[in-house]
Parts: C-alpha cells; structure tokens; sequence
C-alpha cells in the first residue's frame, strides 16, 4: 500500500460517521460508491482525491479528535435525543468535528466520558476484551457484607445477562445513615450495570459517577467541564485498548 493510500473502511471511519466495524458492512451492502463506482471490496485503497459517498452522501475526511468530558446527571450520552433533552454534544457546542461518545453513561450517573471522531478507536476502547478499566463511585443504600462483593466479582445473572466485577472496594459506611461508598472496577459497559449488579443484592444505588476511564480521570475538571486529550494520552489509550487484544 502506498503511503498516499488507505483502506475505504479506514477513510470512511475517520470522517466520523461510523466505526470501522460498521463501515466494513456498509461497504458489503453496496452503500458506498468511490469516483461514482459502487465498491463492495473491503480491501480497497483510495487516496485523498477520491470522492466517496455514502448513501449517496460524500463524505470529508475530519482531523481526528478526542475530548474528555465530565458528564454532568441530567445529560443523554447520546449526539441527539428525540425527547429533547440535553446531550453530551451540548456541552462542547463549539467545536466542527463531528464527534460521538465512546459508550454510554446513564442519564443519572456522572462522570467521565470520551467523545471523538475516530471511530476505529473508539470500537477498540468499547471491545471488552480489551479490557479497559473503568472505575465508578458508588453511594448504596445500606452496606455489601463480604458475601455479597465476592458474589459481584464472580459474576452475577440479570435479564439473561451475566454482569460481573473485576473489583469491589468499600470505602467508606455510615453507619447511622446505613450507607456506604463503594469503589467498583470494570471491563463491560452494560446497560446500568452497576446498578443492576447492587440491585441484584438489595442495595440500591443513591449516586453513581465514573471516576476513571484507563489511566484517564477527572482531575481538574468540575462537572460540565471538557478537555482536549493530548497527543500522547491518545497514543497511549490506543495501546491500553491493543495490549489485550
């Protein structure tokens, strides 16, 4: 391959779009057309003066970004949402790039989220085989006997689905207030997963935030708040996610 030339799914990844993943089938399913040519093979290499469409629609190759967000309660981690409510994207509304979260943080947790554009890393950062970590704060109500944290690290059932722990710490009991701050750690994305796994327990969750995403945290942000990722955060996210794979 010439280093003018990329693969179609690579180009079509980086504009934003979609992840590589999906623009691999999108390919397959005859929606992508190169120079007015309709190409199904997913090998194939185009340079920067070729005109691609997707569903008729050509796309632009965007300069790749990463934000760090503070997700404040209250916030869809969503590009958009039908019901009107606030999204992700809302609170960095000054940017070009077309960018997306990296997985999902329930409307009523806070905490750290990724949005980008790069979606060949961001379907490496959301494969749990790669096991990332990914380390939440927890409030319950009432406090986990030991039984019940070794339970939720060799995994539980809930819906048909088997959630589990790589780690359960408490932190902190109150003991007049029967609460307790739990310290859980990650490699899935589920669902409200935390909250079903303390629920699977009789222990709800009052307040839950996402302390840490890989070596990535919230250090000097307040809720709301973003940051650009620098250039050596990125490569290293990007060697976490392959260390594993």
């Amino acid at each position: 391959m010439s280093a003018n030339e990329e693969r179609l799914q690579k180009v079509i990844a980086h504009s934003g779009i979609t992840s590589r993943r999906k623009a691999e089938k999108l390919i397959e399913q005859g929606r992508v057309k190169v120079n007015g040519t309709t190409v199904t093979t997913l090998g194939f290499k185009v340079t920067k003066d070729d005109k691609i469409e997707v569903d008729h629609v050509p796309i632009t190759k965007e300069k790749p970004v990463y934000y760090l967000i503070y997700k404040p309660r209250g916030v869809i981690s969503s590009v958009k949402d039908d019901k009107g409510r606030k999204v992700v994207t809302d609170l960095i509304p000054h940017i070009d790039e077309r960018v997306y979260p990296v997985g999902r943080l329930d409307y009523d947790t806070s905490g750290l989220i990724l949005l980008t554009n790069d979606g060949e890393l961001a379907q490496l950062l959301m494969h749990p085989s790669h096991q990332i970590d990914k380390v939440y704060i927890a409030k319950l109500e009432g406090v986990p006997t030991k039984t019940a944290l070794s339970q939720l690290k060799k995994g539980i059932q809930s819906n048909g689905e088997r959630l589990k722990a790589v780690n359960v710490i408490i932190q902190s009991v109150d003991q007049q207030k029967q609460t307790s701050i739990v310290e859980v750690t990650l490699h899935e994305g589920k669902n409200r997963q935390v909250r079903r796994m303390f629920e699977s327990i009789n222990l709800p969750v009052q307040k839950l935030k996402r302390e840490r995403y890989g070596f990535l945290n919230l250090n000097g942000l307040q809720s709301g708040d973003y940051r650009e990722l620098t250039p050596h955060e990125v490569k290293q996210l990007r060697a976490e996610a392959l260390k594993n794979k």
